[in-house]
């Protein structure tokens, strides 16, 4: 008979614990960043609720069901229970591919994780001034966000899920968990029980971000990733059991059953890093890898302009890229859906070409129908330069480089056009907030009459203003 004692806690979970439980956020830029990933995140979220195909999943799960002191669901009139709420925030802010982006031997997107933040923030800060108690502030989500970009992301700089075929969404699933269990107020003991559970929890396969079979999971992936974090922090502040060694544990822990028994590589300590780097995407709503190839087609439109030529007269386009480009958008064939489309970097790059522009709708099915945006498609060959690569992953650059090579009809060679770091870079921050500033005006008048506009506009582009105030009071600014 074999008896089994109780494993200590593996110390990746004792790390995620001890850093949400423990660690002093001091720094200014992370605030300030976190405040423009909030207000850009929001925005996206409003944007997606121009698509029914977004709005059809949003609301209770049980039409008519009530939830007294309830999260609400910015932009719309649902006020909903936590869980279900996080589902809703979580999906709008990731519908339309617009949000914050982090690269790295995984990618992903950390500002999902404001899904669960959000919800659970606005639901205990609800039913603390319904019983005379402080709601929590504006700082507290801050604060949350920047720790959960930081677990997302550090998790993710050596680590490729990808390559044994899972969403990167576990990552918010286990980075929401940690934060919100910190927000509930749960023990160390009770933080690790729900980090592992995460951990523990069926891990979504990849296979709806790839083709063939691409498709609108992907769009709803993560708000049903930082939902079940809510659910499962919740069971865990009942008493509910965690798993030490739910990792390590041979045969039937996450690295051997899921991870080809490799071990997690995380060599960088969690502070505020991620957050401090994080890439926004500001003006385009295209897949992050293609982000630089599109502002690169965008020159090239301009180019053809001027010299009275236009994307028709063009023989053949060289992409010269990065591997994980190559990897997840480098896409031949029929393209069914907008999911399909705008994980296409040829597509991405014919449509400003031809027209000009990127945006949502160029992913629907009346723009997809224009006949030439194939025809160029066919004409876009994708080569990796190995040097490029390596700045993909080198922690001081973290660069995600195109050059985009463009032969005539003529024999003519067009300068290629490099473009290393996007608008939404850490290196272009000066030249980049004011345009995710904007971006944020533009999808608050989608939704909002003026004098709303500008109330929301008053206190969230004021970092004092936001941090002190009341997470509910906040919130009800975004009621419709």
């Amino acid at each position: 008979m074999n008896f089994a004692k109780r494993p200590n806690w593996d110390r990746v979970l004792t790390d995620i614990a001890d850093y949400v439980q423990g660690y002093e956020i001091k720094s200014d830029l992370a605030y300030e960043t976190a405040r423009n990933c909030l207000i850009d995140t929001l925005g996206c979220g409003l944007e997606a609720l121009e698509y029914p195909a977004c709005t059809k999943l949003l609301g209770p799960i049980v039409h008519g069901t009530m939830c007294p002191n309830g999260a609400k669901v910015p932009g719309t009139q649902f006020q909903l229970d936590p869980v279900q709420a996080a589902f809703d925030i979580g999906t709008m802010i990731r519908w339309l591919d617009f949000n914050d982006t982090w690269l790295a031997a995984e990618w992903g997107h950390p500002s999902d994780n404001l899904g669960g933040i959000l919800a659970i923030a606005d639901w205990l800060s609800r039913n603390a001034v319904a019983t005379g108690k402080k709601p929590l502030t504006m700082r507290d989500v801050l604060t949350s966000m920047i720790k959960a970009h930081e677990i997302q992301g550090c998790i993710a700089l050596e680590n490729a899920f990808n390559k044994v075929g899972l969403d990167h969404v576990v990552l918010v699933k286990v980075a929401s968990t940690a934060v919100v269990a910190q927000m509930l107020g749960l023990s160390r003991e009770e933080i690790l029980s729900a980090v592992s559970l995460a951990w523990v929890d069926g891990q979504p396969l990849r296979i709806y971000r790839q083709a063939p079979n691409t498709g609108s999971r992907k769009s709803w992936a993560a708000g049903d990733a930082t939902s079940r974090a809510v659910r499962l922090a919740l069971m865990a502040k009942t008493g509910e059991m965690g798993y030490p060694s739910a990792l390590t544990e041979k045969t039937w822990g996450f690295y051997d059953v899921l991870f080809k028994g490799n071990s997690f590589k995380l060599r960088r300590p969690y502070g505020s890093y991620v957050m401090e780097n994080v890439l926004f995407k500001i003006s385009y709503p295209a897949e992050f890898h293609a982000q630089t190839a599109v502002e690169a087609a965008m020159i090239l439109h301009a180019t053809l302009k001027k010299i009275g030529k236009s994307a028709e007269d063009i023989k053949r386009i060289t992409i010269r890229t990065h591997e994980a480009c190559i990897r997840i958008i480098d896409k031949r064939g029929p393209l069914s859906n907008p999911a399909d489309r705008d994980h296409c970097i040829q597509y991405m790059v014919s449509v400003p070409l031809l027209y000009g522009h990127l945006t949502a709708n160029d992913y629907e099915e009346d723009a997809a129908a224009d006949p030439r945006i194939d025809v160029l498609r066919d004409k876009i060959k994708c080569v990796e330069d190995p040097g490029f690569t390596n700045d993909y992953h080198d922690p001081e650059k973290r660069s995600i480089s195109n050059a985009l090579s463009v032969e005539m009809n003529t024999g003519e060679l067009l300068e290629e056009v490099v473009v290393e770091y996007p608008i939404g870079h850490a290196r272009r921050r000066k030249e980049g907030i004011p345009l995710l500033e904007a971006k944020f005006k533009t999808n608050l008048a989608r939704r909002f009459p003026a004098k709303q506009q500008n109330v929301i506009l008053d206190v969230s582009l004021d970092q004092v203003k936001l941090e002190a105030m009341p997470v509910n009071e906040y919130v009800d600014l975004y009621v419709i």
